[in-house]
């Protein structure tokens, strides 16, 4: 197999991505197709579907090795499950599969690009494939999810509150980001409560930091409130490209 396409992603570092697709639906990205596959005809007719599933590669982890059990963040992170079930990206084969939303084509030149939202992935993830989402067939209404028969943030027993400083809106405000609503995405990605499994079980109080499209976001979490500290741009390093509209 060869990847069709590689993804841009908001999420530059695996710290912050939400656990699922569409869970912060501000999220926009594009995948951006090799030359070989750069042709509009590979995408005819997707426009009357409104989403797709994709199917890649967890290419940061692929060389880690696996186990027959996890511990998915869900149960805590203590308890374990069958690596067959769960979603975790430390499997057998490094393959993962998640339904995105289309929102437009967009080709200049040679550089075909297929707009999405709501993906839940590594920026540069190598997609295998793409397919479109089949209401009738995909989504089965009486399904049952297991330990994770809900959405996260209708789960947690903790409801956390999101508020900017008065540093963080202004810089903010001086910024000319086309891609979302900057503000707001921020603000979905931290009501997910991206911080790892053990820190939540201790309810730790501090700071932290996590890398969004080209910038770096300081936020610190005290008694169930989260407060964004600051927005600063990143100088890109490690071959990360900056974004663009």
């Amino acid at each position: 197999m060869q990847p069709v396409a590689y993804l841009r992603s908001p999420y530059r570092q695996k710290f912050a991505i939400p656990r699922q697709p569409n869970l912060v639906k501000e999220a926009i990205g594009d995948i951006c197709f090799v030359d070989e596959f750069a042709d509009a005809n590979c995408l005819r007719g997707l426009e009357g579907f409104s989403h797709v599933w994709l199917v890649f590669l967890f290419h940061e982890t692929a060389d880690k090795g696996w186990s027959a059990t996890v511990t998915p963040p869900r149960l805590g992170g203590t308890e374990r499950v069958g690596v067959f079930a769960s979603r975790s990206m430390y499997r057998p084969n490094p393959i993962g599969l998640s339904v995105v939303e289309t929102v437009a084509v967009l080709q200049q030149g040679k550089e075909l690009r297929l707009r999405i939202r709501g993906m839940d992935l590594l920026d540069g993830t190598p997609i295998l494939d793409i397919k479109p989402y089949l209401p009738y067939a995909d989504a089965i209404p009486t399904a049952t999810g297991g330990y994770a028969e809900q959405a996260p943030a209708q789960n947690s027993d903790l409801q956390f509150t999101v508020e900017f400083t008065p540093y963080s809106l202004s810089q903010l405000d001086k910024i000319d980001f086309k891609i979302c609503n900057l503000k707001s995405f921020i603000k979905s990605v931290l009501q997910q409560d991206p911080r790892p499994a053990q820190h939540v079980r201790n309810d730790e109080d501090r700071e932290y930091g996590m890398h969004l499209y080209d910038f770096n976001i300081r936020w610190r979490v005290s008694a169930g409130h989260m407060e964004v500290l600051s927005v600063d741009p990143v100088e890109l390093q490690n071959g990360l490209l900056p974004w663009k509209v």
